[in-house]
C-alpha cells in the first residue's frame, strides 16, 4: 500500500497548506492515539518542536488529537530531534513527535515520530496511520480523555546526555569553539554541551525569533560559521541545522569538512582505540575517495540509498556502528539510536583531543574527489529510464572512468528533476562528463 502523507521523514510541507494545518495535524494525532491503543491501554507521547514560529499552533494541534484518543501527552519545549529520541527511550514513553522541517526554512514545518526505542518506525506503522486517517473519529469520553504536562527539565537531561558521550578522561579546556545552532532547536543547549565539557565558546545562530531559523546560519550556510572561525581565532567551528540532526565542522585555518570525512575520522577515532571496525555505510552520493581509504585500511564500505534512514537500515541488517551522509547526517549507533549533530561533533573533538591532531592531519592522504551534479528537469511523464542516447552516453563515460571515478543518475523523490553526478580524480573529467550526460538527458 502507498503512503498519501508520509515521506521519507515523516510529513512535512508548507504551513498553512495540507497536510501541514491544524486541522489535520488534530487529525493525524487522534489516528496516531488509536493505534497505540490498540496495544496499550494508557499510551503516553512525548512531544518536541523546533523555533518555528508555527511550532505552538501544531503543538496544541497534537495535544488535542492525543488527547481525544486518550493519550497522554509529555510536553518538550524546544528540543533537538535527537533529544527527543533519546527521551521517548529514556522516559519509557509509547511514542516520540517531533515538530520539525529540519533545514527548511520558516515557512515549512513537520510532523515526524520515533519508537518507544528511540528509532525510526517502519513502514508498516506509518500504512495503519494512514488507515486509521480515513476512519471516522472515535472521541474519548471525558473518563478516559487524555492529560497533558511539561517537562519542565528536558534541556538539562539531554545535554547531560550529550555530555556522556565524550570520553571521560579527557577534556575540553583550553580550545575556543564557535557553534553556530541555525536559530534551531538547539540554541540553548549546544553551547552549553561545549562550555560545560571545558571549551570557550562563541555563539551564533542562538537567538531564535520564530522566523529566523536557518536563515543564512547553521549546516546549510557554513559559510557564516567560517567568518566567526577566523574572526575569533576558534580552534573549530561547529554548525547545525534547525533540528540539529545534520553537522558541519570547521577547523582553525577556516577549512570546511562535510559529512564523508567526518565519517572517516570517527571510523580512524575507533580502530586507533583497538576497537573492531568491520564496516561503515554511506550512500550513493558518498565520495569515492573515502571509500577507497575505508577498504585501503581494511574496512567493508556498502552504499545505501540517499536518506538517513535507509543508512540506518543497513547499519542494523549488518550489526555494523557507523555510517552517515555527506550533508552531515552521522550515526554512531553505540551512542544513540538516531543521527545526532552533536553528538557526532562531540566524536569529533574526541578524536582530534585524543590524537592530539587537527581535522587536516587525521585526513592527510584523504583527497576528496570532485563532483559535479546537475538537475535536469524533466518533462511530465518522461521516462529517463529508456532514453537510449543518455544510456549510450552512460556506458561511454563508464569506460573513460574506468574505475577512476563513478557516474550516478536518480530521480529525485522531491521534484521533477533529475539528478545528474559524475565523480572523478580529475575535476575537468567530472564537469564535462556531468555536462554530456545532462544534454543527453535533456534531448530525450
Amino acid at each position: 500500500m502507498s503512503r498519501t502523507y508520509f515521506g521519507t521523514d515523516g510529513i512535512r510541507g508548507t504551513v498553512g497548506q495540507p497536510p501541514i494545518t491544524p486541522d489535520f495535524v488534530l487529525r493525524l494525532a487522534h489516528a496516531v492515539g488509536r493505534v497505540l491503543r490498540r496495544t496499550e491501554d494508557r499510551p503516553t507521547v512525548l512531544i518536541g518542536k523546533d523555533t518555528r514560529i508555527s511550532g505552538y499552533m501544531l503543538e496544541s494541534a497534537l495535544e488535542s488529537g492525543f488527547n481525544s484518543a486518550g493519550v497522554d501527552v509529555v510536553l518538550l519545549g524546544p528540543l533537538p530531534t535527537p533529544g527527543v529520541a533519546y527521551l521517548t527511550r529514556a522516559q519509557r514513553a509509547s511514542l516520540g513527535v517531533v515538530i520539525s522541517a529540519s533545514h527548511n526554512p520558516f515557512q515549512d514545518n513537520g510532523i515526524k515520530f520515533f519508537s518507544a526505542q528511540g528509532t525510526k518506525l517502519p513502514d508498516q506503522w506509518e500504512i495503519d496511520v494512514e488507515a486509521a486517517l480515513q476512519q471516522l473519529p472515535q472521541w474519548a469520553d471525558s473518563a478516559t480523555l487524555g492529560k497533558a504536562r511539561r517537562l519542565d527539565d528536558a534541556a538539562g537531561r539531554y545535554i547531560e546526555f550529550c555530555k556522556s558521550t565524550f570520553a571521560q578522561d579527557l577534556t575540553l579546556k583550553g580550545m575556543k569553539i564557535a557553534v553556530d545552532a541555525a536559530h534551531g532547536a538547539a540554541y540553548h543547549i549546544a553551547p552549553k554541551v561545549f562550555h560545560e565539557l571545558g571549551a570557550e565558546v562563541f555563539c551564533m545562530g542562538c537567538s531564535p525569533d520564530g522566523l529566523n531559523i536557518n536563515d543564512h546560519v547553521g549546516a546549510m550556510h557554513p559559510e557564516a560559521l567560517v567568518n566567526s572561525v577566523r574572526a575569533n581565532q576558534a580552534d573549530f567551528g561547529i554548525a547545525l541545522d534547525g533540528d540539529a540532526d545534520r553537522l558541519q565542522v570547521v577547523d582553525a585555518d577556516g577549512r570546511l569538512f562535510n559529512g564523508d570525512e567526518l565519517l572517516y575520522v570517527m571510523v580512524m577515532d575507533r580502530m586507533a582505540q583497538g576497537q573492531r571496525v568491520p564496516g561503515a555505510v554511506g550512500t550513493l552520493m558518498t565520495n569515492m575517495a573515502v571509500e577507497l581509504a575505508l577498504k585501503a585500511r581494511d574496512v567493508e564500505f556498502v552504499r545505501a540509498k540517499v536518506g538517513d534512514r535507509y543508512v540506518l537500515e543497513e547499519l542494523e541488517q549488518r550489526g555494523w556502528l557507523l555510517g552517515g551522509e555527506g550533508s552531515g547526517h552521522l550515526l554512531c549507533l553505540d551512542k544513540h539510536t538516531t543521527g545526532d549533530g552533536l553528538i557526532s561533533a562531540l566524536q569529533v573533538l574526541n578524536a582530534c583531543v585524543r590524537s592530539g591532531k587537527s581535522l587536516a592531519q587525521l585526513l592527510d592522504g584523504v583527497r576528496l574527489f570532485p563532483q559535479t551534479l546537475i538537475n535536469v528537469r524533466l518533462a511530465p511523464g518522461q521516462d529517463w529510464k529508456k532514453n537510449a542516447k543518455l544510456s549510450s552516453e552512460c556506458e561511454r563515460l563508464q569506460a573513460q572512468l574506468d574505475g577512476t571515478g563513478r557516474l550516478l543518475i536518480r530521480a529525485s523523490g522531491t521534484e521533477p528533476v533529475l539528478r545528474v553526478m559524475v565523480e572523478a580524480s580529475d575535476a575537468q573529467v567530472a564537469r564535462e562528463g556531468a555536462e554530456r550526460l545532462a544534454q543527453a538527458a535533456r534531448a530525450g
